[in-house]
């Protein structure tokens, strides 16, 4: 079997490539989380696992999954025809236990979430929401598919916040950046360049590119390729000095999408929706 569990550094599953040794952990009952994705005998995520051993912290590392909102709503609410919801910031998803599977052809694993009473009372619907992680030569394929099990339309965004290890942010690079971004940290669009030349002080931004996305690392020549797959196009990128990681995010829409309709995602009663992403390593 490629999917085994370990209790060495921190209890997680692992799934590896029978073929190459590439390999991913993961943890399905900590949102489940990606923690650990090695590529061609490297370790390519940023993961604190002092800070994971903390379940009052919040993660920082590995692959958080953002659903059914990205960022933050005003007030953390959620209007609704039938009422209003609080709602935290990336919504529930990260903090929900998952379900584990390998998938049937080997090629990588399932995560799957559905609505449990918890997210019915920040979330008034019944869902279903599957991730399929498919280790490819030099990449990481991910397939999201979402459905909505409730009688009424669903609207949602959906997101991932992976972390990757850089030598140094000083010596970051990107290709494929607009020029024009939108500074979160500010709530106002800024120049791009700009934002990247304060990496080492920490940025929070979200580009609209019209292709995909290099982060390179000068140092290491290392570069991490998000390949961009309409609606899941927008990109976030994050920078948390003094941790040596970049956060290259792939977002449906930007905050507030469920509240202002900008490119607010919407699903009919029984209807579903497949959202794919992929990351290469050159």
């Amino acid at each position: 079997m490629a999917l085994i569990h370990r209790d060495s550094p921190y209890p997680h599953w692992e799934f590896v490539d029978p073929g190459c040794g590439d390999l991913l952990r993961l943890v399905p009952e900590r949102g489940g989380l990606v923690t650990g994705w090695r590529c061609s005998g490297n370790e390519i995520l940023y993961f604190d696992a002092e800070r994971f051993a903390d379940p009052a912290k919040s993660v920082r590392g590995g692959i958080p999954v953002l659903f059914p909102i990205c960022g933050g709503l005003p007030g953390n609410r959620l209007p609704l025809p039938r009422g209003t919801f609080e709602l935290p910031q990336h919504g529930f998803a990260r903090d929900q236990s998952w379900q584990l599977s390998e998938l049937p052809d080997g090629s990588g694993v399932q995560l799957q979430l559905t609505d449990s009473p918890e997210t019915l009372r920040a979330y008034p619907f019944a869902f279903g929401l599957t991730l399929e992680l498919r280790l490819e030569p030099g990449a990481l394929a991910i397939r999201a598919t979402v459905a909505n099990h409730s009688d009424d339309p669903m609207p949602f965004s959906l997101g991932l916040h992976p972390y990757f290890e850089v030598s140094d942010l000083a010596v970051v690079g990107f290709d494929g950046l607009p020029e024009r971004c939108f500074n979160h940290l500010t709530m106002a669009e800024d120049t791009t360049t700009t934002q990247i030349e304060q990496l080492e002080e920490g940025i929070d931004l979200l580009v609209r590119p019209s292709g995909n996305v290099r982060l390179i690392d000068q140092v290491s020549g290392r570069r991490i390729t998000l390949q961009t797959s309409h609606p899941l196009d927008l990109v976030v990128l994050w920078s948390d000095p003094p941790r040596p990681m970049v956060c290259l995010e792939p977002w449906s829409g930007p905050r507030s999408a469920l509240i202002s309709g900008d490119r607010r995602l919407e699903l009919a009663p029984g209807a579903n929706m497949a959202l794919t992403t992929r990351y290469q390593v050159s």
